[in-house]
């Protein structure tokens, strides 16, 4: 498997989707019965997944693309600082 080219946007992306999963009660099997993806690499950021996967994602668990990705950019830089 390739190198992810960038750690800290996908595990920031990673722990957002896993928490708008996890707020709606649900398994990574009721989401993948639900959408067909399979949920459980990028909830830990071993996946760069798509745009569309993620608006897939997003659309079950009721979030806008924009919100999921809010301030993505700031956060990464704060987390970057040393």
């Amino acid at each position: 498997m390739p190198a992810v080219k960038y750690p800290l946007f996908l595990n920031e992306l990673a722990r957002r989707l896993k928490t708008a999963r996890e707020e709606r009660h649900l398994t990574q099997q009721e989401v993948y019965d639900a959408t067909g993806v399979h949920v459980g690499r990028l909830e830990v950021g071993h996946r760069d997944p798509a745009l569309s996967t993620i608006a897939v994602l997003c659309q079950h668990y009721g979030v806008s693309l924009a919100a999921m990705v809010a301030d993505l950019d700031q956060h990464i830089k704060r987390q970057s600082q040393p």
